[in-house]
């Protein structure tokens, strides 16, 4: 049996604000650039952010902890006009903070 992927931790937030808005534009960037742009995309990528923001201010530095907390807030959100859904945000935004980090997606390494 393999050993599991440890757990991957941000360095504690200097600028949640600013870490905030990259996020917003990676995501919508994302977004766009998987499907087609459309207008709810602006809409996701903000609320997302916006989670991402509250949590980094309070603290939170633990990115599985991260990503379930935008998984569970972004269920209230209306995606009938999108292709996507919670767990896409919240992968895609997994993704996001780890090529940021340099850190490869595959292995966790």
């Amino acid at each position: 049996m393999a050993d599991p992927i440890p757990p991957i931790t941000l360095p504690p937030a200097q600028n949640p604000e600013q870490e905030g808005e990259w996020l917003r534009l990676a995501l919508l960037q994302w977004l766009n650039q998987e499907f087609i742009p459309e207008d709810a995309n602006q809409q996701i990528a903000k609320r997302a952010a916006q989670i991402f923001v509250r949590q980094r201010m309070e603290g939170e530095n633990d990115l599985g902890s991260l990503v379930m907390a935008i998984v569970t807030e972004m269920e209230s959100f209306d995606f009938s006009n999108s292709f996507f859904g919670e767990f896409t945000v919240a992968n895609a935004v997994s993704d996001l903070l780890l090529d940021s980090l340099g850190i490869d997606r595959c292995c966790g390494q």
